[in-house]
């Protein structure tokens, strides 16, 4: 099952995007922290991402890391998994019994990995869109190379689930969405990207810090900004794309 993005954006920003023909895949494959992140997929082992991430978040490099899981684990020819460490450094391993298609890409600023592919061009085409579509806000390239991915074929057996978080120096995420079971998951996190830029982008905007343990804690600028966001929208025409009622509360 499975393809995965993991990339650091220019202001520091990690992210990692994944889609599967798997349900829940965005809840069992990221561990993604302050400044490192960790995807374990395919014959998904949790421990990989969640000691990983503690490791990583330590100071470790992701090489050493990844080396001493697989070395430890008695599935490892099962299991895939790439991280990214504090220092941008990036490693991948793919099992050699991983259904195929399987392998990684590693790039400069990101890695790419896959499972149960249609073939090699999932992961040329995730890292090639998200090389190409720099000028765009992180969000919309991590989906965009995903896309990019699936049209080259994604997972093989079709479409479930998806995932996306971006955490933005802080240990708890900036944007965390999910489509669980979806006929086209991507498109639905796109469609929730849009729906959080109507209101939650701009509250998450106020959220606490280390170095502000308070955050925001006035709605004023909050609401400016929201109701400026709405202007805009409205001013071009777009509807709202969320499902949910206003009650005017």
């Amino acid at each position: 099952m499975t393809w995965s993005l993991i990339a650091r954006d220019t202001d520091g920003s990690v992210g990692l995007i994944v889609a599967s023909k798997f349900f829940a895949c965005g809840a069992i494959v990221p561990q993604v922290g302050a400044e490192v992140a960790v995807a374990s997929q395919a014959f998904c082992n949790p421990i990989w991402g969640t000691e990983g991430r503690r490791r990583l978040d330590a100071g470790e490099t992701a090489t050493d890391v990844l080396a001493d899981l697989v070395g430890r684990d008695e599935g490892h020819a099962i299991r895939q998994a790439h991280m990214m460490d504090r220092a941008g450094g990036f490693a991948a391993h793919t099992g050699a019994d991983c259904v195929g298609w399987a392998g990684h890409l590693i790039a400069d600023t990101h890695s790419v990995a896959g499972n149960m592919l249609s073939g090699e061009d999932v992961l040329e085409a995730t890292s090639e869109a998200f090389t190409a579509h720099a000028a765009r806000p992180f969000a919309d390239r991590l989906i965009a190379a995903m896309q990019a991915g699936e049209a080259a074929g994604g997972d093989k057996r079709g479409r479930q689930a998806a995932g996306l978080i971006i955490h933005r120096g802080e240990d708890h995420a900036w944007l965390d969405i999910r489509a669980d079971d979806h006929a086209d998951p991507l498109a639905e996190l796109a469609r929730l990207w849009d729906v959080a830029q109507e209101r939650y982008v701009h509250f998450a905007e106020g959220l606490p810090t280390r170095e502000r343990f308070s955050g925001t804690p006035r709605r004023d600028g909050i609401d400016r900004a929201i109701a400026e966001a709405e202007a805009r929208r409205k001013a071009a025409g777009l509807p709202s794309r969320s499902f949910a009622v206003e009650t005017g509360l």
